[in-house]
């Protein structure tokens, strides 16, 4: 009996040891799970340079006033709405401010043409200014005198602008070489249809000084107090646009 439980007890065990060596046989055939992938790095930040700021046209103050857009779409001026005989009265005085004021060689017919074309037009350009006398005299009366002047200041300020004056300087070479070829009784016509071709200037400016505050609010309203010119870095994933 003793034998017969020993060899049960055998059989037991070899078996046991059959299972055991099968289990791990069958532990040693399944694949191993790869192990995690590592976290991601993170993004890194954005750098991004900081525009310089948009400047005035022509080396303009930035803080300059100008006339607005009148009601019919153009530029208020002291060359609109006049009458013919200010008008020439006024590229008179805008001829002027040329002779004086255009010193680049290439502008110095300007005074050669301006003094020719006061010396054949003497008496004319004297019977003009008493016709505009009598225009601002039927407006305001015996006190004329001082808004006259007052209105020409601002005509002479308005053309001899700094940051206008190269260009005004180059329209008024081309009127002072129109000029030469026109008869004294054809001042007021000459001053009417040539007036607005010297306006022309100061309107393309005004138009660069407007899209100037424009861009200029813009870049305001994206950089902020940035400092121009400096690199600027963001938190990651920014859209910069």
């Amino acid at each position: 009996m003793v034998r017969g439980k020993l060899n049960s007890a055998a059989r037991l065990a070899v078996i046991g040891c059959a299972f055991l060596a099968s289990a791990s046989l069958e532990a040693k055939k399944k694949p191993v799970p790869p192990p995690p992938p590592p976290a991601p790095a993170p993004p890194p930040p954005v750098v991004v340079y900081v525009p310089y700021k948009p400047t005035p046209p022509d080396y303009a103050s930035p803080h300059m006033a100008y006339p607005a857009l009148g009601a019919d779409g153009l530029r208020l001026s002291v060359n609109r709405n006049i009458s013919p005989n200010q008008a020439a009265w006024n590229l008179r005085s805008g001829y002027n401010v040329a002779a004086l004021g255009c010193y680049d060689p290439k502008h110095k017919e300007i005074l050669i043409n301006y003094k020719a074309f006061l010396k054949a037009n003497a008496k004319t350009l004297s019977l003009l200014n008493k016709a505009v006398d009598a225009e601002w005299r039927k407006k305001y009366g015996a006190g004329f005198v001082k808004p006259r002047e007052k209105f020409m200041t601002e005509v002479y300020n308005h053309f001899a602008a700094p940051p206008t004056m190269p260009a005004f300087c180059d329209a008024m070479l081309a009127l002072s070489r129109d000029a030469k070829l026109i008869k004294p009784t054809e001042i007021t016509a000459f001053a009417t249809r040539s007036l607005p071709n010297v306006e022309i200037v100061f309107d393309d400016f005004f138009r660069r000084f407007d899209q100037y505050r424009v861009d200029l609010a813009a870049w305001q309203s994206k950089w902020g107090d940035a400092v121009p010119g400096s690199a600027m870095t963001l938190p990651a994933g920014t859209i910069v646009k």
